[in-house]
């Protein structure tokens, strides 16, 4: 899995009919204390993410194992919003502090 910021939004009004009504964000990778990587993935939205969240992502073959993926051509998918980061029992990041 990765752990990423939704950092904005890609618009294909042209595309796979298969990928028709699919949102994609653009996710800036970062490690667990939220420091960016420098890599960045398009990723397709299976659970409402929006700008600015903390978003666990998949990549590859499971990209397509969620309801709203399945047998679609997709490669990375947002399937959880994430609401706190607990690290040796701190909290080092918490959504709604």
């Amino acid at each position: 899995m990765i752990l990423g910021e939704v950092i904005g939004t890609v618009v294909a009004t042209r595309k796979d009919e298969n990928l028709s009504g699919m949102k994609f964000q653009i996710v800036k990778v970062v490690d667990v204390n939220l420091n960016p990587t420098g890599n960045f993935v398009i990723a397709v939205d299976a659970v409402g993410a929006g700008y600015g969240e903390i978003v666990l992502c998949a990549q590859g073959s499971s990209a397509r194992m969620t309801e709203k993926t399945q047998n679609r051509p997709v490669d990375a998918v947002i399937m959880g919003i994430v609401d706190t980061i607990e690290i040796g029992g701190k909290k080092v990041f918490e959504k709604y502090a």
